[in-house]
């Protein structure tokens, strides 16, 4: 069975999120290991690029600073992912916009997930309707393409968790990501509507940044995902981010653990 696949059942699920190569390889090892450590079930690593379209201030900075020395080479990455398992068991799916996946090719990229533990893959600038170029090699080395739906997907989201695997992740608000005081009461709804095509678990993300918040998302679905929090974190704290990462993602596992 696919790793990602496994790890998200049963619910109360953390997933958390770094970018490679902020501020360091050395520290985004580090950091995946505190994440895992602190109680995080998936960790997703971005791959950084010039131009994340999903993602708010918070993670374009990231994304700067893992560029700061030049193009963030993919076989680095790995490397990387090599060195994590060395560390931990923590279950891996890179988030990655399509370019660098096109770069690498398809077949090749798919093929070096598998080769390294990446369980699998969330693609956010990868329409619906071109996903079928993909699909056979993400088939072919199973792995888990994780699918985003929106407020707004309405009757779009049968066909968009046709071939989900894994979780599938519901964006919480409309815009970027980035931190957000208020989430909308349709949330729940949009739950409910996508249980009844897949049982596959559905995780929300986009802007959850406290165990408050944690909680209440977490009672609406199978788990929550945290980015621009840790983000801001490893911003703040750089190379001594660890710690602070690995505090917060028990407090955090902690709330929605103790859901009641």
């Amino acid at each position: 069975m696919n790793k990602l696949v496994e790890t998200m059942q049963g619910g109360n699920k953390l997933v958390g999120y770094v970018v490679a190569n902020d501020p360091d390889i050395d520290t985004t090892i580090k950091n995946v290991v505190a994440l895992s450590e602190g109680g995080a079930d998936v960790v997703e690593i971005g791959i950084p690029f010039s131009d994340p379209v999903a993602d708010g201030p918070v993670i374009q900075r990231a994304d700067l600073r893992a560029l700061a020395a030049g193009e963030l080479p993919m076989d680095r990455v790995f490397e990387m992912v090599d060195e994590i398992h060395r560390q931990t068991n923590i279950t891996l799916v890179f988030l990655t916009y399509l370019n660098v996946v096109l770069q690498y090719g398809y077949d090749e990229f798919c093929r070096q997930c598998l080769s390294h533990g990446v369980s699998g893959l969330i693609i956010p600038d990868l329409p619906y309707e071109e996903q079928d170029e993909i699909l056979p090699f993400i088939d072919k080395y199973d792995l888990a393409l994780v699918p985003l739906v929106t407020l707004n997907s309405e009757n779009r989201i049968e066909r968009l968790v046709e071939h989900a695997k894994g979780f599938i992740y519901l964006v919480s608000s409309l815009g970027v990501t980035g931190e957000r005081d208020e989430f909308s009461d349709y949330l729940a709804e949009v739950v409910k509507r996508i249980k009844e095509y897949t049982d596959v678990p559905v995780a929300i993300g986009f802007g959850i940044h406290s165990s408050k918040q944690a909680k209440e998302m977490n009672r609406i679905a199978d788990g929550v995902i945290i980015g621009s929090s840790f983000v801001k974190i490893v911003e703040k704290y750089q190379q001594s981010a660890s710690k602070k990462l690995k505090e917060f993602t028990s407090e955090i596992k902690s709330s929605i653990t103790n859901n009641f």
